[in-house]
């Protein structure tokens, strides 16, 4: 399976993006906004400057609780692990495993085109194994 399988699974085909210059006490309100646990860090909107999570906040939030009112580009993650619409999900599951990453920008030609987060590769799975099952079990009880 492929991660643009997953992708074009997803309910929601909107990915948020937040401004480096942008405060910290901004991010906070943007990830609450859309219930979402990272953000796609951009100048533009479509390509990939950094991502920044809730971990990053209260990371920095224990050392510093003046943090938020500092940019969002001074905690964010700059080199960040990515994938294409092509990638196998269960290479991305492995890379999200050994690098303890819960986010993955999808980026086609330099510009983004989703998010994948874990839950999003964990509920794929579910679906995968329940149509499985299911098959399984129409075979075993056909008539």
């Amino acid at each position: 399976m492929r991660i643009g399988d997953v992708l074009h699974a997803k309910s929601s085909h909107d990915v948020i993006t937040i401004e480096p210059g942008a405060t910290v006490r901004d991010l906070i309100a943007l990830l609450a906004q859309h219930n979402v646990g990272a953000l796609i860090v951009s100048t533009d909107g479509a390509t990939l400057a950094g991502i920044v999570s809730e971990r990053d906040v209260v990371r920095r939030l224990h050392d510093d609780a003046g943090v938020l009112d500092a940019t969002v580009e001074s905690i964010m993650t700059a080199v960040v692990e990515t994938c294409d619409e092509t990638s196998l999900v269960d290479d991305l599951m492995k890379t999200m495993t050994e690098r303890r990453i819960r986010h993955v920008p999808v980026v086609v030609d330099g510009r983004i085109s989703g998010i994948i987060s874990i839950g999003d590769v964990v509920k794929h799975r579910i679906d995968q194994l329940e149509f499985e099952r299911d098959q399984l079990d129409s075979y075993v009880h056909q008539t």
